[in-house]
């Protein structure tokens, strides 16, 4: 019988089931994860692209312990939001770290709404509100 261990020491072959089986689930979003000890895998379209990956939000997750939502500066992921959380241990310290590529980050909703705003008040005048002539379902 096989075994995979997550821990601290874990390696990119304990890794790897696990984490395909989290790119599944998710739709084969591109997923990363590395141990605390050793570089782990880079996983996309159903392939581990890399047996000894470590990213640089992973290995900040590592030492800050707390999950984090950004756009990596350089690697692989430059510039693509990325959300990456700690693997604890029973005593809450970082033993790994697993990340994903965020499809919501990709929406900026508060900037598209400010867009939306000011487009409007371009179109509409300062007041962008309904015409007396108009419904509120005529909007919908």
């Amino acid at each position: 019988m096989e075994q995979y261990i997550i821990s601290a020491a874990s390696s990119a072959r304990d890794l790897a089931p696990v984490m395909i089986c989290i790119h599944d689930l998710l739709g084969r979003l591109p997923v990363t994860a590395r141990s605390r000890d050793h570089p782990g895998v880079r996983i996309e379209d159903g392939k581990v692209m890399d047996e000894a990956y470590t990213g640089p939000v992973l290995e900040e997750v590592l030492v800050e312990n707390a999950t984090l939502r950004v756009r990596p500066s350089r690697g692989p992921y430059k510039g693509i939001p990325v959300v990456v959380a700690p693997v604890r241990d029973n005593e809450g310290r970082a033993i790994g770290a697993i990340g994903i590529v965020d499809v919501t980050g990709i929406f900026d909703l508060a900037g598209f709404m400010e867009q939306s705003a000011e487009i409007r008040r371009q179109v509409c005048g300062e007041d962008p509100s309904l015409l007396p002539t108009e419904s509120s379902a005529a909007k919908r």
